[in-house]
C-alpha cells in the first residue's frame, strides 16, 4: 500500500475525508462473512479494533459481545453500560457528524437499521463504504435475534469465546420463560409507546414478540405497521385486560393519570395499569430479556389473581417494574 492511495480521495469526497480513513480498508479482506440484520455481508481485513456505536442497544451488544476495549464512539444517547459514558459522541445516531465519525478511524462502525439501511439519510453504507469503513446494520426484531447479534458481532470482533460466552445465558433464559408460559390463559394487553400521539406496537417488532413469550395477546398486534398510531377510543374498543406503558418520570405518570379518568369505562383496572423502563424494555440488547421476564410475571400474576387479590384491597395503582 502507499502513502498515495491513502491520501487520495474517492471519487466526488472531500480529501479531508480520505485522511480519516483507516489504515486497514487498504488491506486484502480474509475470514468468514457475517451477515447483518440487512442482509448484507460484512467482511473485515482483520478483528474491529476501533469500533463506533451509533444505537443505544448497539453500544449494548457491541459490550456483551466483548467489544467494550475496541468502542470508540457512541451516539448521543447511548449512556450502558457506565464505562460508555466517558466515550466520544457522534452526535444523532440516525444523522451522525461524519467529521466526528470520520476522525475516529472506525474500521467498523454499527447502526441502527430501522427503516432499512437509507432510511436515515446522512452518512451510511454507502458513503462509508467509499470510506473504506464498514457498517454492521442492528436491528432484532425477536428476542431470539439478541443472543444472535451478540454472537455475529464477537466475529467481527475476533471475540468469538467472549460472545458465545455472553449468548448462552441468554438462549437459556428465553427457553425458560417459553416453557414456563405456554399453554396458559391468554392476557389481553395494550401496550403503549408514545403518549402525544399515542402510539403502540403490532406483533412485526420486537416488544411484540415479548409479549407472545409472556402467553399475553397483543390488542393491536394484528396492524400492518410496525408502530402504529391509536387514540383512546380504540384503546377502549379493543378492551384490553392489561395497559403497559413505556415511559417513565413525568411522561409515565401523566399517562397514567389519562387512563385512570375514565374509570369504569376501562376493563384494564387501576391496578393493571403499569409502566415499564423503556431504556431497559425498548433497546433490544441482553437487558430487554431481563425486562421482558419481569414483565412476563406480572401478566401471570394479572392471569391468576382478580384485580383487588385476596385481601379485597386494591394493590397500588400505576406501579413501574423494577
Amino acid at each position: 500500500m502507499t502513502r498515495r492511495r491513502f491520501v487520495t480521495s474517492p471519487r466526488g469526497l472531500p480529501a479531508r475525508f480520505a485522511l480519516a480513513l483507516p489504515l486497514a480498508a487498504c488491506a486484502a479482506a480474509h475470514g468468514a462473512p457475517v451477515r447483518d440484520d440487512a442482509g448484507r455481508e460484512i467482511v473485515l481485513p482483520a478483528p474491529a479494533r476501533r469500533v463506533i456505536a451509533l444505537a443505544p442497544h448497539a453500544t449494548e451488544l457491541v459490550f456483551a459481545a466483548g467489544g467494550g476495549q475496541a468502542l470508540v464512539g457512541v451516539d448521543r444517547d447511548s449512556d450502558f453500560p457506565p464505562p460508555v459514558r466517558d466515550l466520544p459522541r457522534i452526535g444523532d445516531g440516525m444523522r451522525p457528524d461524519p467529521e466526528r465519525l470520520l476522525a475516529l478511524r472506525p474500521d467498523l462502525v454499527v447502526a441502527w437499521a430501522y427503516g432499512g439501511p437509507t432510511a436515515a439519510g446522512g452518512l451510511r453504507a454507502g458513503l462509508l463504504g467509499q470510506l473504506g469503513v464498514a457498517v454492521y446494520y442492528s436491528s432484532p426484531t425477536r428476542l431470539a435475534d439478541i443472543p444472535d447479534s451478540i454472537e455475529r458481532l464477537g466475529e467481527l470482533l475476533g471475540t468469538s469465546a467472549q460472545a458465545r460466552a455472553a449468548a448462552a445465558p441468554l438462549r437459556r433464559r428465553l427457553e425458560d420463560l417459553a416453557a414456563r408460559y405456554a399453554g396458559r390463559r391468554p392476557v389481553r394487553v395494550f401496550y403503549q409507546v408514545g403518549i402525544q400521539p399515542m402510539y403502540t406496537v403490532s406483533d412485526r417488532g420486537i416488544i411484540g414478540d415479548a409479549l407472545r413469550l409472556c402467553g399475553a395477546v397483543n390488542v393491536f398486534g394484528n396492524m400492518a405497521a410496525t408502530a402504529p398510531m391509536v387514540g383512546a377510543e380504540g384503546v377502549l374498543r379493543a378492551n384490553p385486560e392489561v395497559i403497559v406503558i413505556g415511559q417513565s418520570g413525568r411522561e409515565a405518570e401523566a399517562a397514567l393519570e389519562e387512563w385512570r379518568a375514565f374509570g369504569p369505562a376501562l376493563a384494564a383496572a387501576p391496578d393493571r395499569l403499569w409502566t415499564v423502563d423503556p431504556d431497559t424494555m425498548h433497546r433490544p440488547g441482553p437487558r430487554m430479556i431481563e425486562a421482558t421476564a419481569r414483565l412476563c410475571e406480572r401478566i401471570d400474576e394479572a392471569r391468576r389473581h382478580p384485580p383487588h387479590g385476596g385481601s379485597g384491597q386494591p394493590r397500588a395503582p400505576g406501579r413501574t417494574l423494577p
